[in-house]
């Protein structure tokens, strides 16, 4: 009776995976459309119904946006960006988390208060200061002034803080005793801990910043180096918008960050069990 009473009935167990199917639906259906949309021809597009499913299957979409645009220089645009944001989170997010997790110093907790506090400010305020700064320096339309402004992250910062708290301050003490210094101590007992915790910064820094728009729009100013995000704005117009060109720009643009989490996927679960265990 009491293994009856433990049993999720069929009704109820039916109408969980119900919800959670719908729900897949709703978040999957914006990608289906836009894969529908990088596949039709301007007929199925302007014929005045959405259409999920093109008559014809134009795959001449992923080679026509390739010839109307410099789309390689886009690829390699967004890749500098993101990549190179990403590297300089991996080297200094963690070296300032060792620094705040691990040492003590006077007036710690009230830089660290501030340093969270810059989570609070939205982007907009910060926006123009920034951009008055990078163009003081002259870097404007370089990629120095696309990627030095995010070199570190308070989010950074914090996580990585997190992740080597825990780190026994006996194992850093007898380091010390032996003679360790503080940057061998940071690299041969910190760093090789952190591995699910690098994953998940780069993962999440690279996709962030792989679909930045905002920052690329305002300091870029010739074609060449402008980023994908930026680059499908070629294929709208005052009068005219070419929406099938734009999802398949789209399209290829969410490929990076989909096989980048599949490569990643088993440090990211990794890093968010950690976190729940701690």
């Amino acid at each position: 009776m009491a293994r009856r009473r433990n049993q999720t009935p069929i009704g109820l167990k039916a109408g969980m995976y119900l919800v959670l199917g719908l729900c897949v639906i709703l978040a999957l259906f914006p990608f289906f459309y836009m894969l529908s949309l990088s596949l039709q021809s301007d007929a199925d597009m302007y014929s005045g119904v959405p259409v999920l499913f093109p008559s014809v299957l134009q795959f001449s979409n992923y080679l026509t946006i390739w010839e109307k645009a410099p789309f390689a220089r886009f690829i390699l645009n967004s890749f500098i960006l993101a990549g190179g944001i990403t590297a300089l989170h991996l080297i200094f997010d963690p070296l300032i988390g060792y620094v705040f997790a691990k040492m003590e110093f006077p007036g710690k907790r009230p830089l660290f208060v501030m340093l969270l506090s810059t989570l609070m400010l939205p982007f907009f305020i910060r926006m123009i200061p920034l951009y008055i700064l990078t163009a003081k320096m002259g870097w404007l339309n370089t990629y120095q002034g696309l990627i030095m402004p995010f070199a570190m992250s308070a989010y950074g910062i914090f996580l990585m803080r997190q992740f080597i708290l825990p780190i026994p301050n006996e194992l850093i003490d007898a380091a010390r005793i032996d003679g360790a210094s503080d940057l061998k101590i940071y690299t041969a007992i910190v760093l090789p801990q952190l591995r699910p915790a690098f994953a998940t910064l780069g993962l999440l820094t690279f996709v962030f910043q792989f679909n930045e728009f905002l920052w690329p729009l305002i300091v870029v100013s010739t074609t060449e180096m402008r980023p994908i995000t930026t680059g499908l704005t070629l294929f709208n117009s005052e009068f005219f918008t070419q929406w099938n060109l734009t999802a398949t720009g789209g399209v290829i643009l969410f490929l990076p960050s989909l096989l980048l989490f599949i490569f990643m996927q088993r440090y990211f679960v990794r890093s968010v069990m950690t976190t729940g265990m701690k």
